[in-house]
Formats: C-alpha cells, structure tokens, sequence
C-alpha cells in the first residue's frame, strides 16, 4: 500500500511543477513584453522627425567635374532625386513588397511568421554555421539602415526589432516605404530607386516599368551579385524570380508574368574605365589636406581637359612601340595638368607611371647640366670642345661614335653630345648640377657620380615635366595641381587653388639661354620629329639599351612630357627619344595648342652686367635687390659707390678715355662690443687694458 501511495502522489507532484512552470513562463514573458513597451516608448520617444530622417546621409559623395564643368567621375553613394510615395510607380512598390516583405502591410513592424519561419530553417541547419535569414522586415530594414550598422549579433538584432516596432508606432506605412525606397542600396554606389534607375536604365524612376522594377527589386538581395553592371545574366535571374513572385502574391496575373521578356530591358551603358583615371587616382587623395569635410558631398572641379585627355590617350596608343607602355603628363603654364596618361590601359593596369614609376632620363637630364653652366656664365654661344674625356676612371662615348672638335655650347645641346655633358660637369660641379635638379622640383635621390651628366639617376615624369614648364616660365617655379575649386553640393565653397609666382628658380636669362638650346634641339637637333610648326623647345632622352625614351618641350604656354618603355625595364628595339617619344609629343601637342596664338620665344635677352664686368667690380656692384652690404653683411650707401672706369676697346689700338682711379673703400667696422654698444646707443666705461 505504501508503494502505491507513493505512485499515486507522483503524478501530483509533476502537474504542481508543471503548473508552477507555466505560471513561470506567464510572469517572464509578460514581464519581457513589458519591458519591450518599455523599450519601445523610450525608443519612440528618441526618433527624429521625418524630415530629419529623409536627410539623414548614408555616406560622402564625390563628383568629379572637368575643366568645362561636366562630371567624370562620381565616388562613394550616389544619391537619386527625393521621391514622394505618390510619386513612385505602383509596379516599383508591389515589386519590392513582395520580394522583400510580402505581409508588410499587416504586421507591427516585426513578422512573428517570418521569424518562426527562419527559426525553424536555422533550426534544421544547426551546426552549418548558417545565420538566421528571411526575419526582416522592410521596417527593420530601414532601422539598420539609418541608425545600426549591418554586423550580425543577437544584441543588434534586439534593438533593431525594437526600433522596428517605434518607427511603426510614429509613422505610417507609407512613409516608411517611402524612406525605404529611397535609401536603401542597390549597388554600384547607387542609394535609392532614382539613383539606381538613372544608373542601370539611364531614366528617372518615376518611369519605371515592370520589368524594369522587377530588376531593381531584385538587387537588394545581394547587390554587387545581382548588379547589372556587374553581372547582366545574374540580374535578369534574380528579376524572373521577383516576377514569380508578384505572381504568387496575386500583383500580377499568369498572363502579365508571361508577356515580360526581361531579355528586352534596355541597359545603360556603363563608362569605360578611361585614361581619365589615372588623373583622379593622383588628384583625389590631395582631398584630404586642401578640405576638411568628412560628410556633406563634394563636387570637385579639376583641370582636366577632356579633349586634351583624349589627343593625349590616342598620342601614346599610336606611338608606343610593340611591348612597351607610354605616359603623359601636360601642364599649363601656371602648372595645371590639362592631361595624364598613366599606361596604355586604366583597366589592364592601373598602375601610374607618369606619377609614380621612377625611370633614367638618359639626355633629358643635361637640362640641368646646361642650366648650371648658363648660371656659372656660360651663354649658347660660348665655344667648347668635343673631344675624348676621362673623369675618374670614366670616358663618355658620344651616341654617333666620332667627335666634332670645336662647337658652341648650343651645337652641343643640339646634338646632345656627351662629352661637352661631361666637361660642363667638371667645370660646374657635379653637386651644383644636383642642386639645380633639386631647385627645379626633382624629388627623387640623385646621384653625384660624373655619370650623373648622362642622366643615371631615377626620375618621375611628372617632376621632369614640372622643370620644364619652371624654364617655360621664364624661372618661375610651377608645381603641378589638379584641383581648381571645392564646394558642397549647396555651392558652399570650401577650397579655391592660388597661383603661386614668388619662387623664382632661375634669372629669365638663365632660362632664356635654355629655351635657346632647347629651341634649336627642335629645329635642327635630335628633337626635330617634335615638330608641330610653331616654335617648339624640348629635348629628347634615351638611356641605355634602349630601355627608356623620353621627349620634354613645350610651346603655346603648355608643356608635354612623354615617356615610353617596358615595366620590366628590357630593351626596347628602336626607342629613341627623337622617335616615338617625340611623335607622340607632336600628335598631341597639335591639337593642345591648335586653339591658342602662336607664342615667339623671348630667347634674345639682355646678359646681367657682371658677365661685362671685372671680377672686383662685378662683386662690388649694385646687387639685384638694391641694397649694398660688404663682406660683413653690412649696409653701405650705394651712393658711395663710382662708376667703373673706362675700359680700352682692345680693337680700336687708341687708347679711351681714362677715369680717375675710384676713392679707396672704407674698411668695414669691427664686429665688437664697442660697435655692438654703438649701435645700440649704449654708454658703457672702458674697461682699462690688462
């Protein structure tokens, strides 16, 4: 009996724990769904208004503007046109309803279906490492959207349901679609349904039609998969499949599913990736440092000229030889870059060499040489002699093998003759020669060996071409830029480029003097394929084995450097600068300046007076900025100063007129306490001598 009795009572005992189970159960999920209202209010109470909503950003837009104002390039989210709900075709809305939340229309804001729905398949595929998918509402949608971030966590989920729930609580359901339809992503950069109908069928949405938006809808899946742009055929599957879709929820019948023919849908066309790239690949990043704007969109203007750019892309095609590539980079006279060619093929390599690959110069280097003589006081016509030379060890060959004897220094930069290179380098220095390098913006490491006359040291095109265009500028330093102006999309500006004249390199007629050479170098030299008849000056440059060729000059105000050659630095059969370098700088060049005058060069300039004078008193004379100071560095009055005497003309065999001897010059004070104290109107005692 008692064995029965305690059978009896177990049965009891279950029934009471399952009991007190329930009652359980009942306070945790009414005390859960108290606190969800909880949540909720609090949530409802903090959400912004709608119009603060409808402005909130999704992320920093960047439009790229030409020299004429048309856009380029658009970087980061594009944004559409705002569309009301009544403006939005009804094919757009049913489309995305039945594709992404086909009961939105009669849930809170959170499906319990389609949870349980995705519960149960995460629940069959434990262990697979799948996440809980197809729980989202377009509700949800819109809360990450605008206030979370798309990082899959079960905290992040609970708030987004939460949010959820608020936003349907404060706004109708046709404001939320219309927020949803106008800023959720459909890849390729574009944020809502006008952006992404611009983008994909070159229309605005509101002209959508339905298999139109049946590709739209479809992409909000997985946009860089579904992407039409990206993949054609995978967009129109997932489109039929949206179309299944509507048919299923009864939006559209078995007739209108069938008479779509998604194979008819006419795409936009998507730009190229063009040669303009490399130009905003090198200009964009400068963003960072010229504007401070993390967030409002940008609408650059660049000084990129698209007919240039074109001339320029074609010029290097045409020219390259077999295997190489080519580059190209032409600035403005103040240094605006009118045209970047970084490689035959932005989307094969994106790689820049006008900007970033660092190459020999060969020839075009002696700029540089010749320009340290001219400083030193050289002119065009000083002679030299071309004549075997041995420097440490080192014996320049010229390239045609035989020696000329006695030339002018413009003959030699003419024909580029390596020997006089050489010669100038000794006489000026080869330090001297690397700073001037260095004056003329070269910014990579440059050697000092006597082969560096030969141009053995790595170069940019873009700092070869800069030195260029500072000569064609008269000496005035002209730094490369790519950016005019910067404004937000309210015109708001934020940057404007200033033209920079206060860095003087060299005197005019140091630069004077080098035109002259570079303009014979054109006209009977080793340039002469440059020709575009107007004056040219440029010099060509080949380095050894053929590996690289260049040609530099300028004329009209625009300076052009080209560069042509293998990546892997192999040889290039008959790539001389004179050649293919030089015929792509005139391709190019005749259609840069075919709409500008005809510009003389000022080369015949008045030599500075101490290239007249003796050597004490070219010292002693009026210096360049009016003020007289002796070797202390003190002022002295330059009305003090006698005018030199007379010379004798070594000619004439009489003798000139002859002035009386100038007065001797003071010695200069002694730099002591006594002339510090002086100066300074200070009474102190002497102090005895010891």
């Amino acid at each position: 009996m008692a064995r029965s009795g305690k059978s009896n009572g177990t049965p009891g005992k279950a029934r009471l724990w399952l009991m007190r189970a329930v009652k359980l159960g009942l306070v945790a999920t009414l005390g859960g769904l108290f606190a969800i209202a909880i949540a909720v209010v609090i949530a409802y109470q903090s959400l912004p208004s709608y119009e603060s909503l409808k402005s909130s950003p999704n992320g920093q837009m960047i439009r790229v503007h030409a020299a004429d104002g048309s856009v380029i390039v658009s970087l980061g989210p594009s944004f559409g046109r705002w569309l009301a709900y009544d403006q939005i075709p009804a094919v757009m809305v049913e489309a995305m309803v039945s594709t992404e939340d086909r009961r939105f229309y009669h849930h809170p804001g959170v499906d319990p279906i389609g949870m349980a729905r995705a519960a149960w398949v995460a629940l069959e595929n434990r262990g697979k490492g799948r996440r809980l998918q197809g729980a989202s509402t377009i509700t949800q949608q819109v809360t990450r959207n605008i206030f979370l971030n798309n990082s899959y966590s079960w905290g992040r989920k609970v708030r987004e349901m939460i949010l959820a729930l608020a936003l349907e609580r404060k706004f109708s359901k046709r404001q939320i679609l219309e927020l949803y339809l106008n800023k959720v992503y459909f890849g390729g950069g574009a944020y809502g349904i006008d952006a992404a109908s611009r983008k994909f069928f070159g229309h605005p949405a509101t002209t959508l039609d339905l298999p139109e938006a049946a590709i739209i809808a479809g992409l909000v899946k997985a946009p860089s998969s579904y992407s039409p742009t990206a993949d054609a055929d995978a967009a129109i599957g997932r489109a039929g499949v949206v179309l299944d879709l509507m048919q299923e929820n009864g939006v559209i019948s078995a007739s209108e599913r069938a008479s779509v023919d998604l194979d008819e849908v006419k795409m936009a066309p998507e730009p190229p990736q063009n040669s303009v790239r490399y130009f905003t690949d090198w200009a964009l990043p400068q963003l960072d440092i010229l504007v401070d704007e993390p967030n409002e969109p940008l609408e650059v203007y660049t000084t990129i000229d698209l007919g240039m750019q074109k001339a320029a892309t074609a010029a290097i095609k045409a020219n390259a030889p077999a295997g190489a590539q080519g580059a190209l980079v032409s600035l403005d006279r103040d240094g605006a870059v009118r045209a970047m060619v970084g490689g035959l093929d932005y989307v094969s390599s994106n790689y820049n060499r006008a900007t970033t690959a660092t190459r020999q110069p060969g020839s075009a280097w002696k700029i540089f040489v010749y320009m340290a003589a001219l400083e030193a006081g050289y002119t065009p016509d000083t002679g030299v002699t071309d004549s075997p030379v041995t420097i440490n060890g080192w014996s320049p060959r010229n390239s045609s093998g035989r020696y000329s004897g006695d030339i002018d220094i413009r003959t030699a930069f003419a024909y580029s003759i390596n020997t006089v290179a050489a010669k100038l380098g000794v006489e000026v220095g080869f330090p001297t020669i690397a700073d001037m390098a260095r004056r003329f913006g070269i910014t990579t490491p440059i050697n000092t060996h006597p082969s560096m006359v030969l141009g053995t040291s790595d170069v940019r095109l873009i700092d070869m071409t800069r030195a260029f265009a500072s000569i064609a500028r008269k000496g005035v330093a002209v730094t490369p830029y790519g950016i005019t102006k910067v404004t937000t999309a309210d015109g708001r500006l934020l940057y404007q480029h200033q033209d920079d004249t206060s860095r003087v390199l060299v005197a005019p007629w140091v630069a004077a003097g080098m035109t002259d050479l570079m303009q014979t170098a054109v006209s009977t030299g080793t340039g002469r394929a440059a020709q575009i008849g107007r004056p040219v000056a440029g010099k060509t440059g080949t380095t050894n084995s053929n590996k690289d060729g260049w040609f530099l000059g300028f004329s009209s105000g625009i300076t052009t450097g080209v560069w042509m050659g293998r990546d892997d630095a192999r040889a290039v059969r008959v790539l001389q600068g004179g050649r293919a370098p030089a015929r792509a700088f005139a391709d190019f060049m005749k259609v840069a300046v075919s709409r500008r005058p005809v510009e003389q060069f000022e080369t015949q300039v008045t030599l500075p007076e101490w290239q007249l004078e003796p050597d004490e008193e070219a010292y002693y004379g009026q210096p360049d900025n009016g003020m007289m100071v002796d070797e202390n560095g003190l002022p002295v009055d330059s009305g003090q100063q006698k005018p030199p005497p007379e010379e004798e003309d070594p000619d004439s065999g009489e003798q000139g007129p002859v002035s009386q001897a100038p007065p001797a010059r003071p010695a200069p004070p002694r730099l002591d306490q006594q002339w510090i104290d002086q100066v300074l109107g200070r009474d102190r005692p002497r102090q005895p001598p010891h």
